[in-house]
């Protein structure tokens, strides 16, 4: 069998008792918290009785004790059932399927632009190193390092929507247009400029800091030394051989930032309206709709285990003394 398909199995393995870990904590997590779907119904009607209430957590099956829900969860899980949410009155994974691709599309898009502008700013800085471009960068790479996620996004609102007008403030397409085609993909285009650079900020400046400081440490190395001796320039010392070795750091902080690149999307989607699972997820945790955050939950965890998979892939090709342990 071929390297990469050997750690493409190996990790696909190890990766099942995790993803199920991950769902026994989560759901236990979430009972611990007070309050359910039949408390949130009943303070919505104003009141109710006893008995009413009691109906209302047979129905959803939340009179079962802790471990019977726990062990039906689990099988429909594994059914790729993921429940009923009460309050959209729509299966889970419907609603999810629904959300899914928007915010795929803006993490896509935000982790592009933070990978590629970090790896640039990171390079400029060391070949530069101590000189104007080098400060100029670490300063900037601190200032968004240091922003609120949530004060930028208000901020570019005010700017380039309320003042300019030349951004949309909100949404993923213009409401009403019905566009197609080309015009609704640059509409669309036009509603991400400002998500997608929120969002991509803060982790930008990771990033660039990061591949700074992964050049420097490249550039002390042996074989850069010898390449330097064999006449080569500092452009094709860098590009050639520095880079490529600098890159792997940065490719394991990519996939450990996928999480919080989920938990940086609740607080951008909110802010711009974006209909997206983390906009989802917000509204899920207010309405105790544990049916749904779990569901949200699960397939983060899943996005996060693959994201893993994929960067333990490509550490393998940029490295090959990688194997399975």
């Amino acid at each position: 069998m071929p390297r990469l398909l050997r750690i493409l199995a190996w990790r696909l393995l190890q990766a099942v008792p995790i993803i199920v870990g991950i769902a026994v904590f989560n759901f236990l997590l979430l009972h611990l918290a007070p309050g359910d779907a039949a408390d949130v119904l009943a303070g919505e009607a104003g009141g109710a009785t006893p008995e009413y209430i009691a109906e209302l957590r047979a129905r959803f099956g939340l009179d079962q004790p802790l471990p019977v829900q726990l062990g039906r969860y689990l099988a429909n899980v594994a059914t790729l059932d993921l429940g009923w949410s009460f309050r959209h009155q729509k299966s889970v994974t419907e609603l999810i399927a629904t959300r899914l691709p928007a915010t795929l599309l803006l993490m896509l898009a935000a982790v592009a632009t933070a990978f590629t502008l970090g790896v640039v700013a990171g390079v400029t800085a060391a070949r530069f190193l101590r000189r104007w471009p080098d400060s100029l960068i670490s300063v900037l790479a601190l200032l968004a390092y240091a922003t609120p996620i949530f004060w930028v996004g208000l901020m570019l609102i005010l700017l380039f929507s309320v003042q300019l007008g030349w951004l949309p403030s909100g949404g993923i397409e213009t409401v009403g247009a019905d566009l197609a085609g080309l015009d609704r993909i640059v509409d669309i285009a036009r509603h991400m400029v400002l998500p997608t650079l929120t969002l991509a900020l803060f982790f930008l400046a990771l990033y660039a800091r990061l591949m700074r400081a992964s050049m420097l440490e490249v550039y002390g190395q042996d074989f850069v030394t010898t390449a330097r001796a064999k006449g080569l320039t500092e452009r094709r010392v860098a590009y050639r051989h520095v880079l490529r070795n600098a890159l792997l750091p940065m490719v394991t902080m990519l996939g450990l930032q996928i999480g919080s690149l989920l938990g940086g999307s609740v607080l951008v989607e909110t802010v711009f309206g974006w209909p997206g699972l983390g906009r989802l997820a917000f509204e899920a945790v207010f309405q105790r709709d544990h049916n749904l955050l779990l569901g949200i939950l699960l397939l983060s965890s899943l996005l996060v285990v693959i994201a893993n998979v994929v960067v333990d892939l490509v550490y393998a090709r940029l490295d090959p003394r990688i194997e399975v342990a």
